[in-house]
């Protein structure tokens, strides 16, 4: 692609999130997200393959209906109120039709069906900024909303962490697999939502952190499916050893920093006299923590059978930036002792 034309389209797609950000009136934020979604889809179809175009195809008409959900239902609250604020949302429809509809932009269960789908027909690159940097917006928005339903949120939450952990279990390629563990973290955090929208943050972030890692890493072993992370050893070998505590920072086990997020909200849905609620959580985070295990056992504990007696690829010089990974990596493994000084900076 043309350098000048990812300039646009890159400056479009924070442009977008901007926008949404900083809007507190219903048109605007649903420009920002309409900008977003549009300065993504030439990324998504750039490869001209078959594959790609028909993943771009399906985002393109699911976010086109989300978005168009939520200029109908804003509208009617408009008609309703007299006002675009985005807090002033009286009508429990109106609340309900966007909350259903940012909850299809970010794919949170049911509404989940085109995310594995779409992210399977892309490259990493464009995977990386699908998985993380285009939940930013519609996360500001799902934010702002006030009076929104304690029970749906904590049934999208539920349905998200197990649709997450048991879609994931039988899939052999690793996009799918990130798209799976996608939808589980992000019903963790919708769980907490209406209960701690600063905890829902701190989990949004160690979030990003943890999957950008892991699509870097595979972006640099160059690995789209559990067999060819087992010739990943002679390429990177320190890389090797490290990533399976990426993984296992992505189930939530101490001392890593997934921990963290998944210790709070379970602390905070115990507060709120929900235990069955955490219980559930906790449980279904197993399945998340299987597939999780499986990715590390193949990749750290497997050997590819057709190594050659050659030159090891690992003494070549690489070619690709490593420093996003390398600083993004200290982060996932490293956070859970910052943790009293992070709960410090949540406090204020």
């Amino acid at each position: 692609m043309n350098p000048y034309v990812l300039t646009v389209l890159l400056f479009s797609l924070g442009l977008g999130t901007t926008l949404t950000f900083a809007s507190s009136h219903w048109l605007l934020a649903w420009m920002g997200l309409e900008i977003n979604t549009l300065a993504i889809i030439p990324l998504m179809a750039q490869n001209h393959h078959p594959r790609s175009v028909e993943a771009t195809t399906k985002y393109f008409l699911t976010q086109a209906t989300a978005a168009t959900v939520i200029l109908f239902a804003s509208t009617t609250n408009a008609w309703i109120t007299g006002g675009w604020n985005l807090q002033e949302i009286s009508s429990p429809l109106t609340m309900t039709m966007i909350t259903m509809a940012l909850a299809l932009k970010l794919g949170l269960a049911p509404m989940h069906f085109w995310l594995p789908e779409v992210l399977q027909g892309l490259d990493l690159t464009t995977g990386v900024i699908l998985s993380t940097w285009q939940k930013l917006a519609p996360f500001a928005l799902m934010l702002q909303l006030n009076n929104t339903n304690p029970t749906l949120m904590v049934t999208l939450g539920l349905m998200s962490t197990i649709v997450g952990g048991w879609g994931g279990l039988n899939q052999t390629q690793t996009r799918k697999i990130l798209a799976y563990s996608s939808i589980a973290h992000l019903g963790w955090m919708i769980l907490v939502l209406q209960f701690s929208p600063s905890l829902t943050m701190l989990a949004l972030a160690l979030y990003l952190i943890m999957t950008s890692a892991m699509f870097l890493t595979l972006k640099l072993t160059s690995s789209l499916n559990i067999n060819s992370l087992a010739c990943s050893w002679t390429n990177t070998p320190a890389l090797t050893a490290l990533t399976p505590l990426i993984l296992l920072s992505l189930g939530g086990l101490p001392p890593l920093s997934g921990f963290l997020s998944k210790w709070m909200i379970l602390t905070e849905l115990a507060k709120q006299n929900l235990p069955l609620t955490a219980t559930i959580a906790a449980m279904t985070a197993l399945l998340s923590l299987y597939f999780y295990l499986r990715l590390s056992y193949a990749m750290a504990l497997t050997t590819s059978p057709t190594t050659l007696s050659h030159t090891a690829p690992w003494r070549l010089p690489s070619k690709q930036l490593t420093l996003i990974l390398a600083f993004t990596t200290t982060l996932t493994l490293g956070l859970l002792p910052l943790s009293p000084m992070i709960l410090a900076v949540m406090s204020f």
